[in-house]
């Protein structure tokens, strides 16, 4: 699954420097508001969130230096759980950049490494390495925003929907020290405030069972071949969590996904309607599995800045 790609320059114009352009004659030099954006950063590289058989997991922190505590984006990458990588997602969250958002950027394990629900479980703890750290980082956990596209997409969904009485939590360090310390086995529960969802997986077991091709390839590598794996298929699909109460929902979906089936974005549209969950569907017509022309990334980014607003989660320091 490729990312999809963003046209940097038009995209920043589109979201946060059309705004600045607005409430003064003069619009704001490029360069200057990139001195500006870059100065109200810190970013610290590989902080261990996780350590899962054997291996450390990593997360990158985009940390806004405001005084007061900033809202969060977590992004996680795409790439059909079997490849990507954190670092090559950098630029995608720039407009959160620009409007005054932290950035936790997420790894997690690979097929080859761990097969379902591995991934999964990756980033829910790495939820929980948010909230756990949030006074340390200055995070605003009321206002956790989680992201992702393709692959990262369907992972955003999941740690954004799934219940923790589903026990795909219990290997995150806070939940481990509570259960040695106090004996209880309980974990609590955690919340975001949205999920923008690019084109992910909805439904794992229907892509399983779909056609051969890539989308089965890459969903046959991260399920295995074990005895359980329709089971395991329904547990990570985030149709599988629809209910009422869970945060709101945007999806952005081409109409011609060769990847993941449009399908896939109108289901779920339809699930948490019927839920009453608050959430919007922006189809990209004629658009395939990412790869959007600049002006549709400038009307999904326009979209994506109206739900933000909606639900009273842009950056007070933003443009706007």
């Amino acid at each position: 699954m490729r990312t999809h790609s963003l046209i940097v320059g038009t995209v920043l114009a589109s979201i946060g420097l059309s705004a600045a352009s607005s409430a003064s004659a003069q619009p704001t030099d490029p360069a200057t508001r990139f001195v500006e954006v870059a100065g109200g950063y810190r970013l610290i590289p590989n902080i261990t969130y996780l350590r899962a058989g054997g291996i450390d997991l990593k997360l990158d922190l985009y940390q806004c230096r405001q005084a007061e505590s900033a809202p969060v984006l977590m992004y996680i990458h795409g790439g059909g759980w079997t490849n990507g990588s954190k670092e090559s997602s950098a630029l995608t969250f720039l407009p959160y950049l620009e409007m005054g958002w932290s950035v936790v950027n997420v790894e997690y394990r690979m097929a080859d490494v761990a097969h379902a629900p591995a991934a999964v479980e990756d980033c829910r703890c790495a939820l929980r390495w948010i909230y756990r750290n949030a006074d340390q980082y200055n995070f605003d956990v009321d206002r956790i925003v989680v992201t992702g596209n393709s692959a990262g997409g369907h992972l955003s969904l999941a740690t954004g929907m799934v219940p923790a009485s589903a026990g795909l939590d219990r290997q995150c360090p806070g939940d481990r020290n509570r259960s040695w310390s106090t004996g209880t086995t309980s974990t609590a529960e955690l919340e975001v405030a949205a999920i923008v969802n690019w084109y992910g997986i909805t439904d794992v077991v229907g892509l399983m069972q779909g056609p051969p091709g890539s989308s089965g390839n890459f969903t046959e590598a991260w399920l295995g071949s074990r005895a359980d794996r329709d089971e395991v298929a329904h547990r990570v699909s985030p149709l599988s969590y629809v209910r009422a109460g869970l945060p709101p929902v945007l999806t952005i979906h081409g109409d011609s996904d060769p990847i993941v089936p449009y399908d896939h974005g109108v289901r779920l549209h339809e699930a948490l309607d019927e839920a009453g969950v608050p959430n919007q569907l922006v189809t990209v017509e004629g658009g395939g599995h990412g790869g959007f022309s600049a002006d549709d990334n400038i009307r999904i980014y326009a979209a994506i800045r109206a739900f933000l607003g909606e639900h009273r989660l842009v950056a007070m320091n933003s443009n706007e």
